[in-house]
């Protein structure tokens, strides 16, 4: 009988042993109900919610539990766990005995006969039969022969339903009190194996219960305390729970370092629930572009000078690889819109696209890094009226380089240039920088030159990017199995980058805008450039180092506007600290020169600007350059008229832009001398053109050499200009 009997068990043990699976089996089987996205080095960066059906966290290891909980289970649920081989004979002889005499309801079931429950997929809801009891029971005999009891406690840890939705120590402890599981107290862990037992019950049963769990575990270490742990305990457990009800789709705390980008890769390419996908971020510096960015705006809205600034948002991205290291697409906390995603949302540009344009205008060989551009009051035409350009101090300059005019960031000069460029064919650079404007470049009209135009953070920092990589145009991309196969695009020469990075790097260049001191300078190689758009609404500075484009934008998600808010004193102190922040352990070094270009000392005549090195595009290059004549008098010698004479306006090497709606009567060339009274004639491109000591001259495109002549009609003075763009309108009757 005995033989038949044990040969019985065997048979069910085997059994057991075949519809069992192992440790291994039900932890890789275990899947979260969010994907969470990754880090390069694979820390948690976001969570998000896909499963509805239950809310599951990560798998927690039981070396990673907090010691008061794996106590507060086992003084609940099993006091002689450690003890039992899967049934606690005796815990079930006493529950027995108590259902008998119904002293007591509760049953005996161990926490291996839980888990043997938890495990078959086919469970009953509710109370159990017999039969099931007996199944249970035989099921934790095998769990106990096959599995170690860390293996046991840890499964059961993994898998529990505790309340509501929450399945699994890791939702319950980030939902009930927003920490991992290995901070739990004592008072979070006696509430945790409270709701164990009764997961939906009443606050003040979740509450009595967790008050016998915390005396218990105080009467198991032998130690009496002189306060109660009960006391406050009603409203503790109230609070916790009550955060179940409206839990986030979005994990908080360090969990939640880039929520803007994990939901943007959701929409894109919908990772399962418990995919973990693997980004290019990087933690340490996405915390800190995060943390600088929110002490930004604090600084800005200080109670003494508050500026009405709640936003900002910032990328960097890899010059070589285009690896996006850091997105923080909103700064939170004042934010009225802080789910916006403000690395791609569009909008105005402001002075950033400067840089392009010139680069541009260098290609095309329309100016150089050292033509003198007029800073002044300028009247364009357009279908709608007048456009008057202002500089950002509404101050004029008067003359001033190119490298003046970009390092300072002058409107005038940049329209000018744009005059020459046309808004149609710089529209499409932008479009080919990988920037999708919304309309054609006549829409902009000469305003584009100013950053009209709506961008975003994203496609901005790529096309500085593309300055950084000598004018080649590349696509950036954040997940490493999503990698974009478009080919590059070359947009820029290598030359004409590198004179633009040149002077954006240019701290020199910045004075007459910024002066000397400004935050835009860093302890090693960078190339930046600040933008405002109207009305202050928007806020940029973006730029590049050897290794790195950085982008940062301040502003407000509704487009109200800040107040007293600019480059320099918004966007670049945020800027300036990512930078030094990635160059601390390794300095960043600037360009070489490409072969194309060379250096050229510079004079300007009458002191205009500083005399200094120049880089030029090779063929370009010029050494005398000023509003006056380009050469000695001595050296051409003549008579008293001659060196008392010379030629006041255009200065030698000007460059002239026309444009055809601009009225006839705005389009006249003025040629100005400074003479001693003698009697001189002026003669353009070997013809005379009058006497007058100021003559208007009907501009035509091409190259031209003005002449002032004596009576003899020996060379007095002699000036060399261009003139670019299109044929002027002539009104009927015009003079010249």
């Amino acid at each position: 009988m005995k033989r038949a009997a044990g040969l019985v068990i065997a048979c069910v043990l085997s059994a057991a042993a075949h519809a069992s699976p192992s440790f291994d089996d039900v932890r890789a089987n275990w899947r979260s109900s969010d994907w969470v996205l990754l880090s390069r080095d694979g820390e948690p960066l976001a969570r998000t919610r896909i499963d509805k059906s239950a809310r599951r966290g990560d798998w927690v290891a039981l070396a990673d539990v907090s010691p008061a909980l794996r106590e507060a289970i086992v003084v609940s649920e099993d006091k002689r766990f450690y003890e039992h081989a899967g049934v606690d004979w005796r815990g079930a002889a006493a529950a027995a005995w108590g259902n008998l005499w119904n002293t007591r309801t509760r049953g005996a079931s161990t926490v291996t006969m839980q888990l043997t429950g938890l495990i078959d997929a086919d469970k009953s809801a509710g109370r159990r039969s017999i039969g099931e009891k007996a199944g249970q029971t035989i099921g934790a005999l095998w769990l106990e022969r096959t599995w170690r009891k860390d293996q046991i406690l840890e499964a059961y840890l993994n898998l529990v339903p505790f309340r509501g939705e929450i399945v699994g120590l890791s939702a319950l402890s980030q939902t009930l009190f927003g920490k991992a599981p290995s901070g739990l107290d004592e008072r979070e862990a006696a509430l945790a194996a409270a709701l164990v037992r009764a997961p939906n019950a009443p606050y003040a049963k979740v509450a009595a219960r967790s008050c016998v769990i915390l005396r218990d575990m105080q009467a198991l270490h032998g130690v009496a305390r002189s306060v109660d742990p009960c006391v406050n305990l009603d409203s503790f457990v109230q609070l916790a729970l009550t955060r179940t009800a409206a839990a986030p789709a979005y994990a908080q705390g360090d969990d939640a370092l880039a929520p803007h980008l994990a939901r943007r890769i959701a929409s894109e390419a919908h990772p399962a629930a418990g995919a973990r996908v693997r980004s290019t971020l990087d933690s340490r510096l996405q915390r800190f572009a995060r943390d600088t960015l929110a002490r930004t705006l604090a600084e800005l809205n200080a109670r003494a000078h508050p500026r009405n600034v709640h936003d900002a948002a910032a990328i960097v991205i890899d010059n070589r690889s285009g690896d996006v290291l850091a997105w923080v697409g909103s700064a939170g906390g004042l934010s009225n819109a802080p789910e916006v995603d403000a690395v791609v949302a569009p909008r105005q540009a402001g002075s950033t696209l400067k840089p392009f344009l010139y680069a541009q205008a260098f290609d095309e060989k329309r100016v150089t890094a050292a033509t003198l551009l007029d800073d002044a009051p300028l009247d364009l035409a357009t279908g709608g009226g007048l456009y008057i350009p202002q500089n950002y101090d509404h101050d004029f300059k008067g003359w001033v380089s190119v490298r003046t005019a970009l390092g300072s960031s002058l409107n005038v000069p940049a329209v000018r240039t744009l005059v020459m460029v046309t808004p149609h064919r710089f529209a499409k650079t932008l479009v080919a920088l990988g920037i999708p404007l919304s309309q054609a470049g006549d829409y902009y009209g000469f305003s584009l030159a100013l950053g009209s135009a709506d961008v975003t953070l994203a496609t901005l920092a790529n096309a500085y990017r593309a300055l950084a990589n000598g004018g080649i145009a590349r696509p950036f991309f954040d997940l490493a199995d999503h990698r974009p196969t478009n080919a590059e695009k070359r947009v820029f020469s290598p030359e004409a980058s590198f004179i633009v990075t040149d002077i954006l790097a240019d701290n020199n260049a910045r004075t007459r805008t910024f002066g000397f001191d400004s935050v835009l300078a860093t302890r090693s190689f960078s190339a930046v450039k600040t933008g405002t758009s109207k009305d202050m609404r928007d806020n940029w500075a973006v730029g590049f180092t050897s290794r790195y484009t950085v982008g940062v934008w301040v502003g407000n998600a509704d487009g109200a506007p800040m107040w007293d808010v600019s480059g320099v004193t918004g966007a670049a102190p945020a800027w300036n600290a990512i930078v030094n922040y990635l160059n601390r352990r390794s300095d960043s070094r600037p360009p070489q020169a490409p072969p194309g270009v060379v250096t050229t000392r510079v004079t300007y005549q009458n002191d205009i600007e500083p005399a200094r090195s120049e880089w030029f595009v090779r063929g370009t290059q010029m050494s005398a350059i000023g509003l006056t004549s380009n050469a000695s008098q001595s050296a051409r010698g003549g008579n008293a008229d001659a060196q008392a004479a010379r030629i006041g306006a255009p200065t030698d090497g000007t460059i002239f832009a026309l444009d055809p709606d601009i009225p006839p009567a705005r389009q006249r060339v003025w040629f100005e001398r400074a003479d001693s009274g003698a009697r001189l004639a002026w003669r353009l491109d070997g013809k005379p053109y009058g006497h007058d000591a100021r003559a208007a001259w009907l501009p035509w495109p091409g190259r031209h050499v003005l002449e002032l002549v004596d009576a003899k009609g020996a060379i007095v003075d002699k000036v060399g200009f261009e003139v670019r763009g299109a044929f002027a309108k002539t009104a009927a009757g015009a003079s010249k």
